[in-house]
């Protein structure tokens, strides 16, 4: 099969544009994209860590704030990575220039790269800032450097791939809200963040073994404290799992064209 040069540097060139868009946005709205995630988990290290976690006192042999940070950290991650990619993709076609992209010769996962990485490197910008807070209340160490790194990126993927399908079929700005108040919320506060599984009464821990933040946040606990209450494999498979299912979902949206060629 013979490769045409010409269009992968035109593609080359068309990514390289997303990403600058993307970083662009985030560094020019920080008040916007920065700010709020960091005061928000400023707040829960101050009332949760230090305020109501001296009143719990140790959980699995560490101290309440140091037992939720892994759990912290983990869901600044979701919501960074999920809200920066279903924002700027909605914004993208509310202003009808995603369209100019999607006719044009660019692959489309050339486009999902592009929006992805966005997600990830807002995620990695608001991680280094709450890893700065968090060593305020706690002293902070990573128990394991390579399960914390592809933990990291790979919930920066699966949740920006999240968004991105959440921007695809919104219709209005109404409308990017509804998967993170009705589920991400929901599945992050049931997803064993700030309690351990063992304190849950027998009828409800079933309920939380199909809950995929438990997993999500079990990966980072270990990688970060060195516990966890599954295995930590099972729940790098899963997450590979939905990243797969979800690109293939986002491709064939995007070859559909589903409310994006009008």
């Amino acid at each position: 099969m013979k490769i045409n040069k010409d269009l992968i540097e035109r593609n080359i060139i068309s990514l390289k544009t997303i990403m600058n868009k993307e970083i662009n946005r985030i560094l020019r709205i920080w008040p916007q994209t920065i700010l709020p995630q960091v005061v928000t988990t400023w707040l829960y290290f101050l009332i949760f860590g230090n305020l109501i976690g001296k009143k719990i006192g140790d959980m699995s042999s560490y101290t309440y704030i140091q037992y939720i940070i892994p759990g912290l950290i983990m869901m600044s991650i979701v919501t960074s990575s999920y809200s920066n990619v279903v924002s700027s993709f909605f914004g993208s076609k509310f202003q009808k220039n995603i369209e100019e992209i999607i006719i044009s010769p660019t692959y489309n996962i050339v486009i999902i790269i592009g929006f992805t990485t966005g997600g990830i490197i807002r995620s990695f910008i608001i991680y280094l800032l709450i890893i700065t807070t968090a060593s305020l209340f706690s002293n902070i160490y990573i128990y394991n450097y390579y399960i914390f790194l592809i933990s990291y990126v790979m919930t920066s993927i699966l949740f920006s791939l999240l968004g991105l399908l959440n921007g695809i079929f919104a219709k209005k700005f109404d409308d990017i809200s509804i998967v993170p108040t009705f589920l991400l919320t929901p599945l992050i506060y049931l997803g064993g963040i700030f309690y351990s599984i063992d304190i849950l009464p027998d009828n409800l821990k079933p309920l939380i073994y199909i809950n995929p933040i438990f997993y999500i946040n079990n990966t980072f606990r270990y990688a970060v404290i060195g516990i966890s209450e599954i295995n930590i494999y099972t729940s790098l498979i899963l997450m590979l799992i939905l990243i797969i299912i979800l690109i293939i979902t986002s491709i064939y949206i995007l070859n559909k064209g589903y409310e994006l060629k009008k």
